[in-house]
C-alpha cells in the first residue's frame, strides 16, 4: 500500500487518508505516518463509512476523479463513485461483487501468512521452556507412561496458554517494537499477520489451552490460571517495574514446574524450589543485560517499556552471576544434605555438576557481554554447543548418581 502511496505522490497526486475512524484518530494516524495531504474521519454526527464516505469524497474530488484503496464490503459504495478501485486482502466474495461493477479494478499482492510466521507469532521455538514441566518426574524418579501421557497434555496446555500470552504482549508492545532492531521483524509488528486475526487467535488459543488443563485436574488447572494471572500483570504492568520484572520471569518459570509436580501428584522439594528462583533470575537478568547492550550498541534510546538506563549494564550483569551462583551454592549443601540419600545412592557423583553450572553460568555472561547472545539466553542456550554440552555432562553425572 506503500508503494502505491509513493506512485501517486511521485506522479503529483495528493494522498488522504479517509477512515471510518473518529477525527482524532485518523488525524493522528496521518500524523504518525507523514505521508498523507489530508485526511477524512467521522465525527459526532457522521459516520464515515459506506455511501456517507462515498459522498464525501464524491464531494470534495468529484465522481470518478479519485481512486481509492480499500478491503471490506462498505468500501463499495466508494468503488462505485471512484476512478479506480484498488482491494488489498479482499475476501473472495467482495471481490466477486467488484468484479460486477461497471469500474476499473486493481488488487495489491499481499502475501497470506505461512505457517512459519504463524509459528513466530505463537514462538513455537520458545516452547522448549515449557519442559521444564518434566523436571519434578525427573527429580522424583517417577517415570511412568501414564505420568508421561498427563504431562504431555500439561504441556500442549502451557504452549498453548504462552501463546495466547505472547501474542496480546505483542499487541501491547506494538508501538515500541517497530521501533525495535529485531522486534521490529515480528510478525504484528512487520504487518505479516493482520491485527484483527491476532485478536482472534489469543482467546481461541486461551479456551484451547484451559480445556486441556481441566482434564488434567482441577488443580493444575489453578495452577496455569494463576501463571496466566501473572504473565498477564507482567505484560501490562510488572515488566515495566526495574527488577521486580526479573523476580516476575523467574517466578513464572518455577510455576512451571510446580505445574509439573501437581499434574503427577509429586511433592515439591524446596531445594528444587529454591535453586529455580536462583537459575532463572540470573537467566532473566542476563535477558535484560542483551537487551541493553543491544540498544547501547546500536545507539538507539534506552528503552521506554524498560525501567533500566545503559549505566545498569554493570550492576545488571554483576546480579546475574551473583544469582546464578547462589543456585550452585544451593545445588551444593542439597547434596551435602541428608535428604539427597532418598533418591540418590551414590550423591557423591552430583559433585560433578557443580563446576559445569559454574562454567555454563559464568559462560553465558561472558557471552552476554561480549555481545555474542540472543536477548533470550534459553533460547540461545539451545542451540549452543558448549551449552548442550554442559547440560549432557550434568545429565550424565545425575544419572550416575542414581
Amino acid at each position: 500500500m506503500l508503494e502505491e502511496i509513493e506512485i501517486a505522490q511521485k506522479d503529483g497526486r495528493p494522498v488522504y487518508l479517509a477512515s471510518a475512524a473518529t477525527e482524532r484518530v485518523v488525524r493522528a494516524v496521518a500524523d504518525h505516518l507523514g505521508v498523507f495531504d489530508g485526511h477524512v474521519g467521522s465525527d459526532a454526527t457522521t459516520n464515515c463509512t459506506g455511501k456517507t464516505k462515498a459522498a464525501k469524497l464524491v464531494e470534495a474530488f468529484g465522481e470518478g476523479g479519485f481512486d481509492y484503496i480499500g478491503n471490506d464490503a462498505d468500501d463499495l459504495a466508494v468503488w462505485s463513485k471512484c476512478g479506480k478501485a484498488i482491494g488489498i486482502r479482499v475476501s473472495g466474495r467482495v471481490s466477486r461483487r467488484l468484479a460486477a461493477m461497471p469500474v476499473e479494478a486493481k488488487y495489491l499482492t499481499d502475501e497470506k501468512p505461512s505457517w512459519r510466521t504463524w509459528a513466530h507469532l505463537l514462538r513455537m521455538h520458545q516452547y522448549s521452556k515449557n519442559l521444564l514441566l518434566l523436571v519434578p518426574l525427573l527429580a522424583s524418579h517417577q517415570l511412568t507412561p501414564a505420568n508421561l501421557v498427563v504431562l504431555g497434555i500439561g504441556f500442549v496446555s502451557f504452549c498453548l496458554c504462552a501463546s495466547s500470552v505472547y501474542i496480546i504482549n505483542d499487541l501491547v508492545d506494538l508501538q515500541a517494537d517497530r521501533m525495535h532492531p529485531t522486534k521490529r521483524l515480528r510478525p504484528l509488528a512487520d504487518g505479516k499477520i493482520p491485527l484483527i486475526h491476532a485478536l482472534f487467535a489469543a482467546p481461541l488459543l486461551f479456551l484451547a489451552s484451559f480445556i486441556l488443563a481441566a482434564g488434567v485436574s482441577p488443580a493444575f488447572f489453578a495452577v496455569l490460571l494463576g501463571y496466566f494471572a501473572l504473565t498477564t500483570a507482567y505484560t501490562f504492568y510488572l515488566k515495566r517495574k526495574m527488577l521486580i520484572d526479573v523476580v516476575t520471569l523467574a517466578m513464572l518459570y518455577t510455576v512451571r514446574i510446580i505445574a509439573g509436580a501437581i499434574a503427577i501428584g509429586v511433592d515439591v522439594s524446596p531445594w528444587l524450589l529454591t535453586f529455580a528462583i536462583f537459575i532463572f533470575l540470573a537467566l532473566a537478568l542476563v535477558k535484560r543485560y542483551a537487551e541493553l547492550a543491544t540498544r547501547l550498541d546500536l545507539q538507539l534510546s534506552e528503552p521506554s517499556n524498560r525501567n533500566y538506563k545503559f549505566e545498569d549494564l554493570g550492576v545488571v550483569a554483576a546480579f546475574a552471576a551473583a544469582a546464578g551462583y547462589n543456585s550452585v551454592t544451593v545445588f551444593a549443601l542439597y547434596i551435602s544434605s541428608p535428604d539427597v540419600n532418598v533418591l540418590y545412592q551414590r550423591p557423591q557423583m552430583l559433585w560433578f555438576v557443580c563446576p559445569v553450572l559454574i562454567y555454563w553460568i559464568s559462560r553465558l555472561v561472558m557471552i552476554a557481554h561480549r555481545r555474542s547472545m540472543t536477548e533470550d539466553p534459553i533460547v540461545f542456550a539451545m542451540t549452543d554447543r558448549n551449552s548442550l554440552l554442559s547440560f549432557l555432562i550434568a545429565g550424565l553425572a545425575v544419572v550416575a548418581a542414581v
